[in-house]
């Protein structure tokens, strides 16, 4: 892409240039998820739930204390995408979670 070049970005509804693209896809991503007393969360962290929830679809019910291994950030900053035995695709709010 020359620098005379614009592309629309979905996100912002404007047009930007494909110089600011090129740095910006260079950087990182830059998403900062915090748990429900502001510790920042990583990939791979170990999360304790601070509350009962009801897993819709599951018919489960997950416990106050339950601890939920190496989690993934999903982009959003309230949402960690987990696994845990007997559910699938189990996404979290960081709002109910604590870095253990």
């Amino acid at each position: 892409m020359a620098d005379d070049e614009y592309v629309y970005d979905e996100a912002t509804g404007e047009w930007i240039s494909a110089a600011d693209v090129k740095q910006a896809d260079s950087e990182p991503n830059s998403v900062e998820v915090r748990d429900s007393v502001g510790n920042l969360l990583a990939d791979g962290d170990q999360v304790t739930l601070i509350k009962d929830l009801t897993v819709k679809g599951a018919g489960q019910t997950l416990k106050r204390g339950t601890l939920i291994k190496s989690i993934r950030l999903t982009g959003d900053t309230q949402e960690i995408d987990c696994k845990f035995d007997g559910i699938k695709g189990l996404v979290l709010r960081a709002e109910f979670v604590r870095k253990r």
